[in-house]
């Protein structure tokens, strides 16, 4: 009897033991893919920004809210912020951000009543990347749970915070933002003692990343900082590259101001998260800074 003999491809098994050869060469093929890249697998590039944007208050005349509210849409959207956090945001503001930024969500709560009464200290997110698992605000002050003002601090103060879950990833994470107040010295120092011991206890037994963002009314000199810098890193310091810009981020509103050292606005990061650009954004139109407040920019990847 005339036998054919069947002629097969690498694609086609006429039985098991055919395809073994096959299965073997491809298994290895992906586990060599799967090695030449890790950083895309495992790990996740984002753009954070923090950003105290002034208050909406007409006595600012020229520099008032409504004359500056697209300059300061427009850096946080060209820059492409991933998170955000902002500080002296009042309820109108965020929702005059929120609706340039239909892709993101937001959250926060007004610093006098817990509700939408005062300054938040919101965090926006890009919701396409990020999932939020929980988030709470907690005062800067004796009692953190309610809306309180603490030690000798002129104002109430508080510590936003989320925890996150990256698409990409699978990853968690947490941001904190604050705004710490601008004339206690022992509230300062109590605030960065207070806000470490929170990020321990968020982060026991869980080896969580942590980004910390805010205005802290301090300059690096000064002993609140210090506290801080001995648990969280400045990005300032941590960055991969170069810091870009002017290292000072307050401005007043001058064109004209000294932003040779004044560098009162910060994002730490804890744990596997490297810091791979720094930036203070300088930018402005029409002869106006779009905030008496320059915005620190990082770039993370996060392990």
């Amino acid at each position: 009897m005339l036998k054919t003999k069947i002629k097969t491809t690498p694609g086609f098994c006429r039985g098991l033991n055919d395809c073994l050869p096959y299965q073997s060469v491809m298994k290895k093929l992906f586990i060599i893919i799967l090695l030449s890249f890790p950083a895309a697998l495992f790990s996740q590039q984002m753009n954070v920004i923090s950003y105290n944007i002034r208050l909406n208050t007409p006595a600012d005349g020229p520099n008032a809210w409504p004359k500056r509210t697209k300059m300061v849409t427009g850096i946080l959207r060209f820059h492409e912020a991933d998170i955000f956090g902002l500080q002296e945001a009042l309820y109108d503001q965020i929702l005059d951000i929120q609706h340039d930024f239909p892709g993101y969500e937001w959250f926060g709560a007004g610093r006098d009543d817990g509700e939408k009464a005062g300054e938040f200290s919101p965090i926006f997110y890009n919701k396409s990347k990020f999932i939020l698992i929980k988030q709470e605000t907690f005062w800067l002050s004796e009692t953190p749970e309610i809306p309180s003002k603490g030690w000798d601090a002129a104002l109430n103060r508080v510590v936003t915070w989320g925890k996150f879950q990256s698409k990409v990833t699978g990853k968690q994470f947490l941001v904190l933002n604050t705004h710490f107040d601008h004339i206690g010295m022992e509230a300062r120092k109590n605030a960065a003692i207070l806000i470490r011991k929170k990020i321990e206890e968020m982060t026991s037994n869980k080896n969580l990343p942590v980004i910390l963002t805010g205005d802290f009314n301090l300059t690096p000199d000064k002993e609140p900082i210090g506290l801080l810098k001995k648990y969280v890193r400045d990005s300032f310091e941590d960055s991969q590259e170069p810091p870009f810009g002017p290292t000072g981020t307050f401005n007043g509103f001058k064109l004209d101001a000294d932003l040779s050292s004044r560098r009162i606005d910060y994002i730490f990061v804890y744990g596997g998260i490297e810091v791979l650009k720094y930036a203070t954004l300088s930018n402005f139109d029409d002869h106006r800074f779009p905030s008496d407040h320059l915005p620190v920019f990082v770039k993370l990847q996060l392990r």
